[in-house]
This record gives structure tokens, sequence and C-alpha cells, in this order.
């Protein structure tokens, strides 16, 4: 009797070795053991040779890659919920099936945000830099390392979805004021139970609050969303966090805002080039006029899990012929 032939997975980096394993127990699964980003010229060859693709984030999938005449790819199961890093128009004129991994971020991304809402008002990286970089501690004062409480602040939170639903959660406890800016208002009974103020405007929104939190996902029509003239709105007192993707905000513009200082602080976990990040924006962390991670809003082992979790069930649901319960269409982009 002949065995059934398993589809070829390829998966572009390493992932929790609960969700390798289990990949390779129901796939021809080609791993990336050392985690060595591939190159665009290996996701290329993947795409001509793969039935399934399991991309992150990072891993750009092009039209010009799934135009090639010999693109055998059936599917792509993005390890993360953002989507902007595949051309989804693209694949789904050629037939290929897009999944990406949502509700699974939401807690731990709105937890790293609550974070920095916090780090930058009371510099707690500054303060901590003290003592771990050989800085002298002159001992306690009245007067120094002083910071601003956030009880009693307005949030301004730019995208009202899950995470910027979580957010407003946890900001709420701290006695923050929550207000956002949506495509749509969210349900009466959500705004009620938020305490949140809508606005129409986003320029309105940005010139009023304390503390703007960026949580909107980054799509064509959310690039430079807060744009060099939308930036100059922003309160000189204010902070602005972004835990959601750089190229939200007009970077440049950012950074000239916060050395002249006409935006009262920064937190960023993403960046507008990274892996890349801006030398001045770095110079500015060094001045404690900003506070930078390195993309670790989403990064829990349980995150993980979950993500290749629904990665794996995307994948088997569409090897049976049925709808992957996650699958992502042009339109609801």
């Amino acid at each position: 009797m002949s065995v059934k032939k398993k589809p070829l997975v390829v998966v572009t980096r390493k992932l929790p070795d609960s969700i390798e394993t289990r990949m390779r127990e129901l796939f021809d699964a080609r791993l990336n053991l050392d985690d060595t980003p591939m190159t665009p010229e290996q996701i290329a060859d993947a795409v001509r040779t793969a039935d399934v693709l399991v991309p992150t984030v990072t891993d750009m999938i092009s039209e010009e890659m799934l135009k090639d005449p010999d693109c055998k790819l059936r599917m792509i199961a993005n390890f993360g919920n953002g989507v902007d890093n595949i051309d989804v128009t693209a694949a789904h004129a050629r037939g290929i099936t897009v999944t990406n991994t949502p509700k699974v971020l939401t807690e731990d991304t709105a937890d790293m945000t609550m974070a920095l809402i916090l780090a930058v008002p009371r510099r707690l990286i500054e303060g901590a830099s003290i003592l771990t970089e050989g800085k002298s501690w002159p001992g306690w004062s009245p007067t120094w390392m002083v910071g601003h409480r956030i009880g009693g602040k307005r949030l301004g939170i730019i995208g009202m979805g899950r995470i910027g639903q979580a957010v407003a959660r946890r900001a709420r406890a701290f006695g923050l004021q929550i207000h956002y800016h949506n495509r749509r208002p969210v349900a009466p009974k959500i705004a009620e139970e938020l305490g949140a103020t809508y606005w129409e405007s986003l320029d309105q929104m940005l010139a009023r609050m304390d503390i703007i939190s960026v949580n909107c996902p980054h799509t064509p029509a959310t690039y430079h969303l807060l744009s060099a003239r939308r930036l100059k709105l922003i309160r000189k007192d204010a902070y602005i966090v972004n835990t959601a993707r750089g190229g939200v905000i007009d970077e440049d513009m950012l950074v000239k805002l916060l050395e002249a200082g006409d935006i009262g602080g920064a937190a960023l976990d993403v960046y507008e080039h990274e892996p890349a990040v801006n030398p001045k924006l770095v110079r500015l962390a060094k001045a404690g006029k900003v506070a930078l991670l390195p993309h670790m809003g989403s990064a829990t082992i349980e995150g993980r899990v979950e993500m290749g979790e629904k990665v794996i069930i995307n994948i088997r649901t569409f090897l049976d012929n049925h709808k992957p319960p996650d699958r992502v269409l042009p339109s609801m982009l």
C-alpha cells in the first residue's frame, strides 16, 4: 500500500521546540534551526518548491515572488497577526490562501504598552541606567529624577481594536482618562465599560492628549498616519508610545521634535526601518528623552506557542480542504 506524501512546509525562522516537533510529525517540514533570517533569494526559492510557506512578520513576500511562473505555493501561513509583509492581493490573484494568527498577542502587547506608558513619564529606564551603567548616584533627593504621575492624565489610543481595548482596560485601572480615534466608534457597551471618549478627528484628539498610544495595524492607509503635520499638533509635554508598527509614525519628524523639545518624550518598541534603529533615537535614549525596546511587545513563550498552534491548525484545515479559521482576504485589509 502506498503512503501518501506529506506536503512540504518551509518555515523561515526558528519556532518553539514543541511547535517544530509537531510540524515534523504532521508535515514534511523544512525548519530553520539556527534562526538565521532567510534572504529574499531563499524565500523566492521556497515559493517555487514548497506547498506551504510559514513566514514571520519580517519576511517580505512580494508580488514579484508570487508572480513567478514556477510558483508552487498553495498557502502562506503567516506566523504573526500583521500581514503587511505579504502582498495579499497578489497571493489571492494567484489562488494562494493566506492566514495569520489573530487574538493571540492581545494581552502580551497590551501589557508591554502599559509598561511603556508607565516607563516614560516616570523615567524608569533612565533611572535604572544610573545603577547599571556606572553612573554616580547621589542618593535620594526630593528634586532628583522626578517624573510625572499618570493618574488623571488623558490617554489617546489610536486604533481601538482588540489590543487598543486591552490597553484601555489596563490604563483605566491606573486612573487614566480614556480617549480614542478609530475608523468607527466601538459598540456603546464597550465604550461605557471603558469610559472611552470617541474622537472622529484624529487631529483634534492629538492636540488634547497627555499620552498617545499607537495600536492600529500597519496598512497603506495607516502609513505615516502620524505625519509631520500631525506630530506638530501634539503638546510639548505629551508622550508617544508605539507598540504597533514603526511605519505608522514619520520617524524622522518625531526625532526632530524630540530633539527640539517640542514633544515631551516617546517609548518605542517598533521602528520604521527595523532592525535598523535611527542613531539619533539611540542618542535621545541615552539623554533620557526616549525609551527604546527591540520589538518585544509580543515576546512571551506562551504567546509564541499559541501562535505556532494557530499556524498548524490553519495548515491542517486547509490541507483537509476546509476554510482555515484565520484566512486573510484583500477586502479585510
